[in-house]
């Protein structure tokens, strides 16, 4: 087997729970911390001054506090970023979107607009997972609400976001929502399922990824006692 060193190249940056590239040619990349603040490591340094801090929105420790950091692939143009984090007080789940202002490393903090919370039962299980597929759709992965053994069936109950991946549209909007709803998720006409759900049945989703190659979605759903799984 041939032998893999390891280079240390960023210290400090303890509970860093995702990394993402924006791909504007900046090579910058993006460190998601679970206490609230997303740094940025740029040409080898890494900026004193967080691109977001949201410390004061979150309820930190276990699974929770921010999770999920996803660029648009319009981000040049847009300017603006989504994020997924654990609300501070009833560790409800928030997707929110950030503008950026004229610093292109810092956003504007006072920006947000909220576009999706999911109540939660209890603390563990958030999933976080943020991500735009090749149909431009954001993907949005949550818990089953925690607990052992899903107590409340929340995975297969269709009327709830617990337990699923959402897909919606953030470049428009429907009636009564700050996005669309893409007419292919399965239940997009429903009136008693959330039109928001493409996959179900899952436990915790905490990361997925899409193949650059043929757009094929994989999920890695967090086990219990016995098993993890990947889903495809």
């Amino acid at each position: 087997w041939p032998v893999i060193a390891f280079t240390p190249v960023i210290s400090g940056v303890e509970s860093t729970v995702d990394i993402q590239n924006a791909s504007d040619g900046s090579g910058r990349l993006f460190l998601v911390r679970q206490n609230g603040k997303i740094q940025i490591f740029k040409n080898g340094i890494l900026l004193p001054t967080p691109l977001l801090d949201v410390a004061t929105h979150i309820q930190p420790g276990g699974e929770q506090g921010l999770l999920g950091l996803a660029f648009p692939p319009n981000f040049s143009v847009a300017k603006c970023f989504y994020i997924y984090y654990c609300r501070k007080g009833d560790g409800a789940t928030v997707l929110s979107r950030f503008r950026m202002g004229s610093n292109p490393d810092v956003a504007l903090p006072q920006s947000e607009e909220i576009l999706l919370i999911t109540p939660k039962p209890q603390s563990n299980h958030n999933g976080g997972q943020l991500a735009f597929g090749p149909d431009s759709f954001l993907y949005i992965s949550i818990g089953d609400g925690g607990g052992s053994g899903d107590p409340q069936r929340n995975s297969q109950n269709l009327t709830n976001r617990l337990g699923k991946i959402l897909r919606i549209d953030v470049n428009n909007t429907s009636p009564g929502l700050p996005y669309a709803i893409p007419a292919s998720n399965p239940f997009a006409t429903s009136a008693t399922n959330s039109r928001e759900i493409l996959c179900w049945g899952l436990r915790n989703p905490w990361r997925f990824s899409f193949d650059s190659l043929t757009g094929d979605l994989y999920i890695g759903d967090v086990g219990e006692q016995r098993r993890e799984e990947i889903n495809f």
